[in-house]
């Protein structure tokens, strides 16, 4: 055997425990990344959020699951092919009393790809409170530095995406003033911190 074979015998084992240290936290991180699960009319799905990326809008996002703020909203926005909506209104489609606004978390290298839970705001880029949205296409013009400030994505859906894709197809239309609500309305049961126990 030859002093190079030799020495790559040596370097490679040395080598793939440098990989799987590096590695291990990561996997061990993913799993730690808090998630929540929804409960609606069209089925249920869960969230993995990212705090590590959103701190604030994560810790925000939390603290109206943790009052039950959800519970018995709609999803009342809702286009095909683009995003759906919720968090904002009772199944009366009165709109709900919110917390004050948060800063905008929107960074680039967490994009609005299919299935990511984002923050819903107006033209004001620090004006989220409880609305979210969950993109059911790649929107790329909702990114960070695309058209602006962007939106905020704190999350992604690891389960129940078929859900999602459903209450996308509903029917819609006007009411009471606003468009694309869903005719028959989309309740959110409840949303739920999901445990290890769970």
């Amino acid at each position: 055997m030859t002093n190079s074979v030799k020495r790559a015998f040596i370097v490679m084992p040395a080598l793939f425990a440098i990989l799987l240290t590096l590695l291990v936290p990561a996997v061990v991180q993913a799993e730690e990344l808090p998630k929540v699960r929804f409960v609606t009319s069209e089925g249920a799905f869960e969230v993995q959020l990212r705090p590590d990326v959103a701190p604030k809008t994560v810790d925000n996002f939390l603290s109206y699951v943790d009052e039950h703020f959800y519970n018995s909203t709609i999803f009342h926005r809702v286009i095909p092919g683009f995003m759906v909506q919720g968090g904002g209104f009772d199944t009366g489609m009165a709109r709900k009393s919110t917390k004050p606004p948060i800063e905008n978390e929107a960074v680039a290298t967490l994009p609005n790809l299919r299935g990511t839970i984002a923050m819903a705001r107006t033209n004001a880029p620090d004006s989220a409170t409880s609305q979210f949205f969950i993109n059911v296409a790649k929107n790329d013009f909702l990114n960070a530095g695309v058209r602006g400030a962007g939106y905020a994505v704190f999350g992604k859906v690891t389960d129940g995406m078929g859900v999602i894709d459903r209450i996308a197809g509903v029917e819609t239309g006007r009411r009471q003033g606003m468009a694309d609500v869903p005719l028959q309305p989309v309740i959110i049961e409840s949303v739920t911190l999901v445990t290890s126990e769970d």
